[in-house]
């Protein structure tokens, strides 16, 4: 069974995922589980679509957005990352061979959208044991094209 490393509340990653896995996934309380490795990567992984099947068997959303390396700011998956990020439910689990992969677009798409400072992705990832520090020129080049998106009003008397 797959390992679930949680990044931030709404948001954990894994190495490849089996159907059973898709089901502890939705025990758990994912509501979303995004594919980021391309099928046939490695003999024997499985499939995508065998995810996706017990995923939507299990009333988890299912999005495969397979990406390869290397992984930059401008790669198509990360914008990917971000549509996911804005539309689905959380808590979502994305998952590569390691994490490693579904854990860099998280960031590159955190810092892309203004959502967190590059501190704070690097220091999420690091509590889910993912090793970022290499990325901070990056995370930091994206911080200074996209400010930090200002907090939504906690009530109606917030301005």
């Amino acid at each position: 069974m797959a390992t679930f490393l949680e990044i931030t509340p709404g948001f954990s990653v894994s190495a490849q995922l089996t159907a059973e896995d898709a089901a502890a996934a939705a025990q758990a309380g994912y509501r979303c589980i995004v594919n980021n490795r391309p099928d046939g990567e490695v003999a024997g992984q499985t499939p995508g679509a065998a995810v996706k099947a017990a995923a939507a068997a299990h009333g988890l959303a299912y999005r495969a957005i397979p990406a390869t390396s290397p992984i930059s700011a401008d790669h198509p998956a990360v914008d990917a990352t971000i549509e996911v990020l804005t539309t689905e439910e959380e808590p979502i689990l994305a998952y590569c061979r390691s994490g490693t992969r579904s854990t860099t677009l998280w960031a590159l798409a955190q810092a892309k959208m203004g959502a967190m400072a590059p501190e704070a992705i690097i220091a999420a990832a690091a509590r889910g044991g993912y090793d970022l520090s290499g990325l901070r020129a990056t995370l930091e080049r994206l911080a200074a094209l996209t400010p930090l998106a200002a907090p939504a009003p906690t009530n109606g008397h917030d301005r």
